[in-house]
Protein backbone atom coordinates (compact mmCIF):
# COMPACT_ATOMS: atom_id res chain seq x y z
CA UNK A 1 0.00 0.00 0.00
CA UNK A 2 2.88 2.25 -1.43
CA UNK A 3 1.30 6.05 -1.09
CA UNK A 4 1.72 8.25 -4.78
CA UNK A 5 5.38 9.85 -3.38
CA UNK A 6 5.15 12.40 -5.96
CA UNK A 7 1.97 14.36 -5.06
CA UNK A 8 1.39 14.76 -1.68
CA UNK A 9 3.68 16.29 1.62
CA UNK A 10 2.04 15.50 4.62
CA UNK A 11 3.63 17.49 7.29
CA UNK A 12 2.71 16.58 10.64
CA UNK A 13 3.99 18.38 13.70
CA UNK A 14 4.77 16.61 17.26
CA UNK A 15 4.69 18.68 20.42
CA UNK A 16 6.83 17.10 23.26
CA UNK A 17 4.37 16.39 26.17
CA UNK A 18 6.33 14.91 29.02
CA UNK A 19 3.30 12.73 29.92
CA UNK A 20 3.59 9.13 31.85
CA UNK A 21 3.98 5.93 29.95
CA UNK A 22 1.22 3.85 30.23
CA UNK A 23 2.14 1.05 32.63
CA UNK A 24 3.14 -1.86 31.58
CA UNK A 25 3.49 -5.54 34.16
CA UNK A 26 6.47 -6.54 35.74
CA UNK A 27 9.01 -9.41 34.08
CA UNK A 28 6.23 -11.89 36.01
CA UNK A 29 8.51 -15.06 37.31
CA UNK A 30 11.44 -13.48 36.34
CA UNK A 31 14.43 -14.98 38.78
CA UNK A 32 18.21 -12.74 39.06
CA UNK A 33 20.55 -14.23 40.89
CA UNK A 34 22.49 -12.21 43.43
CA UNK A 35 25.58 -10.59 41.91
CA UNK A 36 28.32 -11.00 44.20
CA UNK A 37 30.79 -8.23 42.52
CA UNK A 38 28.36 -5.82 43.59
CA UNK A 39 25.61 -3.66 41.87
CA UNK A 40 25.55 0.05 41.23
CA UNK A 41 22.48 2.63 41.16
CA UNK A 42 21.77 6.16 40.25
CA UNK A 43 19.69 8.49 39.45
CA UNK A 44 19.21 10.30 36.48
CA UNK A 45 18.65 13.28 37.23
CA UNK A 46 19.66 15.76 34.89
CA UNK A 47 17.13 17.82 32.99
CA UNK A 48 15.06 16.19 30.38
CA UNK A 49 14.87 13.22 28.68
CA UNK A 50 17.88 13.58 26.22
CA UNK A 51 20.26 14.37 28.69
CA UNK A 52 19.33 11.44 31.04
CA UNK A 53 19.70 9.54 28.12
CA UNK A 54 23.35 10.84 27.99
CA UNK A 55 24.10 9.97 31.34
CA UNK A 56 22.32 6.89 30.99
CA UNK A 57 24.91 5.82 28.38
CA UNK A 58 27.93 6.88 30.58
CA UNK A 59 26.46 5.16 33.66
CA UNK A 60 26.30 2.38 31.84
CA UNK A 61 29.88 2.55 30.94
CA UNK A 62 30.81 2.66 34.03
CA UNK A 63 28.80 -0.01 35.93
CA UNK A 64 30.93 -2.43 32.64
CA UNK A 65 34.16 -0.73 33.83
CA UNK A 66 33.58 -1.35 37.56
CA UNK A 67 32.42 -5.30 36.64
CA UNK A 68 28.94 -4.36 38.73
CA UNK A 69 25.34 -4.86 38.03
CA UNK A 70 23.25 -1.79 36.51
CA UNK A 71 20.29 -1.14 38.71
CA UNK A 72 18.30 0.26 35.55
CA UNK A 73 16.83 3.30 36.99
CA UNK A 74 13.49 4.73 36.03
CA UNK A 75 13.36 7.44 33.70
CA UNK A 76 11.76 11.19 35.29
CA UNK A 77 9.06 12.54 32.57
CA UNK A 78 5.82 13.36 34.45
CA UNK A 79 6.20 10.90 36.96
CA UNK A 80 9.08 8.21 37.00
CA UNK A 81 8.60 5.53 34.21
CA UNK A 82 10.55 1.67 34.93
CA UNK A 83 13.36 1.30 32.62
CA UNK A 84 11.65 -1.11 30.74
CA UNK A 85 8.69 0.23 29.52
CA UNK A 86 10.96 2.34 27.25
CA UNK A 87 13.59 -0.09 26.34
CA UNK A 88 13.81 -3.60 26.14
CA UNK A 89 15.96 -5.23 29.02
CA UNK A 90 17.52 -7.95 26.34
CA UNK A 91 19.58 -5.37 24.37
CA UNK A 92 20.96 -3.90 27.21
CA UNK A 93 21.92 -7.50 28.59
CA UNK A 94 23.57 -8.20 25.16
CA UNK A 95 26.24 -5.25 26.53
CA UNK A 96 26.59 -5.68 30.05
CA UNK A 97 24.57 -6.92 33.16
CA UNK A 98 21.52 -5.27 34.37
CA UNK A 99 18.08 -5.47 36.29
CA UNK A 100 15.20 -3.56 36.86
CA UNK A 101 15.15 -1.00 39.62
CA UNK A 102 11.63 -2.33 40.31
CA UNK A 103 12.73 -6.28 40.15
CA UNK A 104 15.97 -5.55 42.51
CA UNK A 105 13.84 -3.61 45.30
CA UNK A 106 11.38 -6.43 44.83
CA UNK A 107 14.11 -9.66 44.89
CA UNK A 108 16.92 -8.65 47.19
CA UNK A 109 15.39 -5.12 48.81
CA UNK A 110 15.09 -6.38 51.91
CA UNK A 111 17.16 -9.73 52.16
CA UNK A 112 20.31 -8.56 50.72
CA UNK A 113 20.24 -4.43 50.84
CA UNK A 114 18.31 -4.12 54.00
CA UNK A 115 16.88 -0.64 55.09
CA UNK A 116 19.57 -0.13 57.74
CA UNK A 117 22.53 -0.95 55.44
CA UNK A 118 21.61 1.51 52.48
CA UNK A 119 24.41 4.10 52.83
CA UNK A 120 24.25 7.10 49.80
CA UNK A 121 26.73 8.01 47.89
CA UNK A 122 27.18 11.67 46.71
CA UNK A 123 29.81 13.91 44.95
CA UNK A 124 31.54 16.46 47.28
CA UNK A 125 34.73 18.35 46.92
CA UNK A 126 37.20 18.04 50.10
CA UNK A 127 36.90 20.24 52.45
CA UNK A 128 33.34 21.06 51.03
CA UNK A 129 29.67 21.20 52.56
CA UNK A 130 28.58 17.79 53.41
CA UNK A 131 26.62 16.20 50.98
CA UNK A 132 23.26 14.61 51.21
CA UNK A 133 21.34 11.82 48.80
CA UNK A 134 17.97 14.18 48.72
CA UNK A 135 20.06 17.60 47.73
CA UNK A 136 17.52 18.90 45.25
CA UNK A 137 13.61 18.04 45.09
CA UNK A 138 14.31 15.84 41.96
CA UNK A 139 16.73 13.74 44.00
CA UNK A 140 14.59 13.76 46.56
CA UNK A 141 11.13 12.62 44.41
CA UNK A 142 13.30 10.15 43.09
CA UNK A 143 14.36 8.24 45.95
CA UNK A 144 11.15 8.58 47.76
CA UNK A 145 9.58 7.03 44.57
CA UNK A 146 11.66 3.85 44.63
CA UNK A 147 10.75 3.55 48.42
CA UNK A 148 14.29 4.05 49.50
CA UNK A 149 15.63 6.03 52.79
CA UNK A 150 19.66 6.23 53.28
CA UNK A 151 20.75 5.23 56.87
CA UNK A 152 23.80 7.66 56.11
CA UNK A 153 25.62 9.57 53.61
CA UNK A 154 28.78 9.67 52.40
CA UNK A 155 30.73 11.33 50.27
CA UNK A 156 33.42 10.60 47.02
CA UNK A 157 35.63 12.65 45.45
CA UNK A 158 36.43 9.99 42.00
CA UNK A 159 36.68 10.96 38.27
CA UNK A 160 34.22 9.31 35.93
CA UNK A 161 36.68 8.16 33.39
CA UNK A 162 35.94 4.35 33.20
CA UNK A 163 38.16 3.82 30.07
CA UNK A 164 41.34 4.55 32.94
CA UNK A 165 42.32 1.36 34.49
CA UNK A 166 43.49 3.60 37.69
CA UNK A 167 39.83 5.33 37.74
CA UNK A 168 38.35 1.42 38.00
CA UNK A 169 41.15 0.84 40.67
CA UNK A 170 40.47 3.91 42.66
CA UNK A 171 36.51 3.16 42.76
CA UNK A 172 37.11 -0.35 44.14
CA UNK A 173 39.60 -0.24 46.24
CA UNK A 174 37.30 3.31 48.08
CA UNK A 175 33.99 0.54 47.27
CA UNK A 176 34.91 -2.68 47.69
CA UNK A 177 31.86 -4.87 47.16
CA UNK A 178 31.66 -6.89 50.87
CA UNK A 179 31.10 -3.54 52.17
CA UNK A 180 29.13 -1.66 49.63
CA UNK A 181 27.21 -4.15 47.76
CA UNK A 182 25.43 -1.21 46.26
CA UNK A 183 27.15 1.97 45.14
CA UNK A 184 23.69 3.71 45.08
CA UNK A 185 24.54 7.38 44.14
CA UNK A 186 23.10 10.64 43.90
CA UNK A 187 23.75 11.15 40.13
CA UNK A 188 25.41 9.55 37.46
CA UNK A 189 29.13 8.68 37.26
CA UNK A 190 29.14 10.50 33.63
CA UNK A 191 29.84 13.81 32.04
CA UNK A 192 28.07 15.84 30.12
CA UNK A 193 28.27 16.39 26.96
CA UNK A 194 28.66 13.04 26.49
CA UNK A 195 31.77 11.57 25.98
CA UNK A 196 32.82 10.13 22.36
CA UNK A 197 32.93 6.61 23.33
CA UNK A 198 29.85 6.43 24.89
CA UNK A 199 28.04 7.22 21.67
CA UNK A 200 28.14 4.35 20.17
CA UNK A 201 26.49 1.95 23.45
CA UNK A 202 23.21 3.93 22.08
CA UNK A 203 23.07 0.23 19.92
CA UNK A 204 21.74 -1.03 23.51
CA UNK A 205 19.44 1.05 23.51
CA UNK A 206 16.56 -0.91 21.75
CA UNK A 207 12.64 0.59 21.87
CA UNK A 208 10.24 -1.45 24.10
CA UNK A 209 7.39 -3.39 22.13
CA UNK A 210 4.89 -0.88 23.23
CA UNK A 211 7.09 1.83 22.07
CA UNK A 212 7.79 0.74 18.61
CA UNK A 213 4.55 -0.21 18.25
CA UNK A 214 3.18 3.56 18.85
CA UNK A 215 5.64 4.50 16.47
CA UNK A 216 4.87 1.57 13.32
CA UNK A 217 1.17 3.11 14.04
CA UNK A 218 2.19 6.54 13.77
CA UNK A 219 4.34 6.27 10.28
CA UNK A 220 1.37 4.08 9.03
CA UNK A 221 -1.31 6.63 9.75
CA UNK A 222 0.78 9.38 8.10
CA UNK A 223 2.92 8.44 5.82
CA UNK A 224 1.25 5.13 4.70
CA UNK A 225 4.17 3.31 2.47
CA UNK A 226 5.88 6.15 1.81
CA UNK A 227 9.03 8.18 2.52
CA UNK A 228 9.28 11.15 5.05
CA UNK A 229 11.59 13.74 6.62
CA UNK A 230 12.11 13.94 10.70
CA UNK A 231 12.71 17.52 11.61
CA UNK A 232 13.40 18.45 15.47
CA UNK A 233 12.56 22.34 16.02
CA UNK A 234 14.04 23.91 19.33
CA UNK A 235 12.60 27.41 20.03
CA UNK A 236 10.81 27.57 23.07
CA UNK A 237 11.91 30.67 25.52
CA UNK A 238 14.49 27.95 27.35
CA UNK A 239 16.18 27.05 24.24
CA UNK A 240 16.48 31.15 23.03
CA UNK A 241 17.97 31.91 26.43
CA UNK A 242 20.49 29.08 26.65
CA UNK A 243 21.52 29.73 22.98
CA UNK A 244 22.87 33.27 24.17
CA UNK A 245 25.48 31.59 25.94
CA UNK A 246 27.14 29.92 22.00
CA UNK A 247 29.14 33.64 22.00
CA UNK A 248 30.37 33.35 25.87
CA UNK A 249 31.35 29.60 26.06
CA UNK A 250 32.58 29.50 21.52
CA UNK A 251 29.53 26.96 21.72
CA UNK A 252 32.01 24.15 21.17
CA UNK A 253 30.97 22.40 24.54
CA UNK A 254 27.72 23.39 25.04
CA UNK A 255 25.52 20.77 25.70
CA UNK A 256 25.40 18.16 22.86
CA UNK A 257 27.33 20.85 20.51
CA UNK A 258 29.93 17.93 20.40
CA UNK A 259 28.00 16.09 17.43
CA UNK A 260 28.69 18.81 15.48
CA UNK A 261 31.58 20.52 16.02
CA UNK A 262 33.77 17.41 17.08
CA UNK A 263 35.65 16.15 20.73
CA UNK A 264 39.19 17.78 19.68
CA UNK A 265 39.43 21.20 20.59
CA UNK A 266 39.94 23.91 17.31
CA UNK A 267 38.07 21.55 15.06
CA UNK A 268 35.32 24.44 15.58
CA UNK A 269 32.55 25.83 17.12
CA UNK A 270 28.97 26.39 17.21
CA UNK A 271 27.46 29.56 16.00
CA UNK A 272 23.83 31.18 17.22
CA UNK A 273 22.67 30.24 13.76
CA UNK A 274 23.39 26.64 14.37
CA UNK A 275 21.63 26.71 17.77
CA UNK A 276 18.71 29.19 17.28
CA UNK A 277 18.01 28.40 13.53
CA UNK A 278 15.84 30.90 12.00
CA UNK A 279 12.09 30.20 11.52
CA UNK A 280 13.25 30.96 7.47
CA UNK A 281 16.46 28.79 7.73
CA UNK A 282 14.12 25.75 8.90
CA UNK A 283 11.65 26.07 6.33
CA UNK A 284 14.54 26.12 3.79
CA UNK A 285 16.17 23.38 4.75
CA UNK A 286 12.71 21.42 5.48
CA UNK A 287 11.75 21.81 1.99
CA UNK A 288 15.48 21.39 0.30
CA UNK A 289 15.25 17.91 2.22
CA UNK A 290 12.08 16.94 1.02
CA UNK A 291 12.99 18.07 -2.45
CA UNK A 292 15.94 16.10 -2.59
CA UNK A 293 14.65 12.51 -1.53
CA UNK A 294 11.14 12.51 -3.10
CA UNK A 295 9.77 12.37 0.47
CA UNK A 296 5.90 12.02 0.50
CA UNK A 297 5.93 13.79 4.57
CA UNK A 298 7.58 15.16 6.75
CA UNK A 299 7.42 14.46 10.63
CA UNK A 300 8.26 17.81 13.05
CA UNK A 301 8.72 17.52 16.95
CA UNK A 302 8.94 20.38 18.80
CA UNK A 303 8.79 21.65 22.23
CA UNK A 304 7.14 25.29 21.61
CA UNK A 305 5.86 26.67 17.90
CA UNK A 306 5.77 24.20 15.56
CA UNK A 307 5.79 27.12 12.87
CA UNK A 308 2.86 25.39 10.65
CA UNK A 309 2.34 28.28 8.34
CA UNK A 310 5.92 29.21 7.62
CA UNK A 311 6.26 25.32 6.81
CA UNK A 312 3.58 24.95 4.39
CA UNK A 313 4.70 28.35 2.72
CA UNK A 314 8.04 26.61 2.26
CA UNK A 315 7.01 23.32 0.66
CA UNK A 316 3.89 24.43 -1.03
CA UNK A 317 -0.21 25.10 -1.13
CA UNK A 318 -1.05 21.26 -1.71
CA UNK A 319 1.38 20.71 1.62
CA UNK A 320 -1.52 19.04 4.63
CA UNK A 321 -0.04 20.10 7.58
CA UNK A 322 -1.03 17.52 10.88
CA UNK A 323 -0.26 18.56 14.52
CA UNK A 324 0.47 15.51 16.35
CA UNK A 325 0.63 15.98 20.38
CA UNK A 326 2.95 13.18 20.85
CA UNK A 327 4.67 12.05 24.06
CA UNK A 328 8.62 12.61 23.65
CA UNK A 329 9.69 8.68 23.17
CA UNK A 330 7.39 8.81 20.19
CA UNK A 331 8.80 11.65 19.22
CA UNK A 332 12.40 10.30 18.99
CA UNK A 333 11.34 7.33 17.79
CA UNK A 334 9.20 8.78 14.59
CA UNK A 335 12.19 11.14 13.98
CA UNK A 336 15.03 8.22 14.06
CA UNK A 337 12.98 6.22 11.77
CA UNK A 338 12.73 8.89 9.27
CA UNK A 339 13.84 8.65 5.58
CA UNK A 340 15.89 11.40 6.20
CA UNK A 341 16.89 14.04 9.31
CA UNK A 342 17.69 17.37 10.48
CA UNK A 343 18.28 18.35 13.86
CA UNK A 344 19.78 20.84 16.09
CA UNK A 345 23.61 20.32 16.75
CA UNK A 346 23.12 21.39 20.49
CA UNK A 347 20.15 19.71 21.56
CA UNK A 348 20.67 16.34 23.13
CA UNK A 349 17.26 15.50 22.12
CA UNK A 350 18.80 15.70 18.23
CA UNK A 351 21.54 13.79 19.62
CA UNK A 352 19.40 10.72 20.99
CA UNK A 353 18.12 10.60 17.53
CA UNK A 354 21.30 10.78 15.86
CA UNK A 355 23.13 7.85 17.80
CA UNK A 356 20.37 6.17 16.91
CA UNK A 357 20.48 6.40 13.55
CA UNK A 358 24.24 5.58 13.70
CA UNK A 359 23.79 2.28 15.00
CA UNK A 360 21.36 1.92 12.13
CA UNK A 361 23.65 3.41 9.89
CA UNK A 362 21.51 6.16 8.38
CA UNK A 363 22.72 9.67 7.72
CA UNK A 364 21.89 12.80 9.97
CA UNK A 365 22.14 15.94 9.15
CA UNK A 366 21.87 19.48 11.13
CA UNK A 367 20.94 23.18 10.86
CA UNK A 368 22.94 25.03 9.34
CA UNK A 369 25.63 22.94 9.49
CA UNK A 370 27.90 22.49 6.71
CA UNK A 371 28.64 18.39 6.91
CA UNK A 372 25.12 18.16 5.85
CA UNK A 373 25.54 14.55 3.94
CA UNK A 374 27.23 12.55 6.99
CA UNK A 375 26.41 12.00 10.84
CA UNK A 376 28.87 14.12 12.60
CA UNK A 377 30.20 11.61 14.86
CA UNK A 378 31.85 9.68 12.33
CA UNK A 379 34.74 12.02 11.13
CA UNK A 380 37.99 11.55 11.72
CA UNK A 381 38.17 14.64 13.50
CA UNK A 382 35.59 14.17 16.21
Amino acid sequence: MRMNRWWMVVVVVAAFNDGQCASNAPMAGKEFEWDENGYIFFCLCMGRFGNQAAHFLGGLAMAKSLNRTLILPPWKVENFVQFDEFFQLKAILEYHRAIPARDFLAQFGQTRWPEDERVGICFAYPGGKQCTMDESDFHFAFWKAQGIKFVKSEPYHLPFDSSQRSTVDEWNARFPPLQYPVIALRGAPAGFPIKKEHNKLHQHLVWSDSIAAERDEVIAKNFPGGTFVGVHVRNAIDWVNACKLVDKTRGSSLMAAPQCVGYNAGVGSVTVEMCLPSPESIAEHTAEAVKRIGASGVFIATADDPMVSTIQAAVGPDVRVVALNARPQIDLAVLAASDHFIGNCVSSFSAFVRQERDAAGKASTFFNHGASQLSSIGHDDL
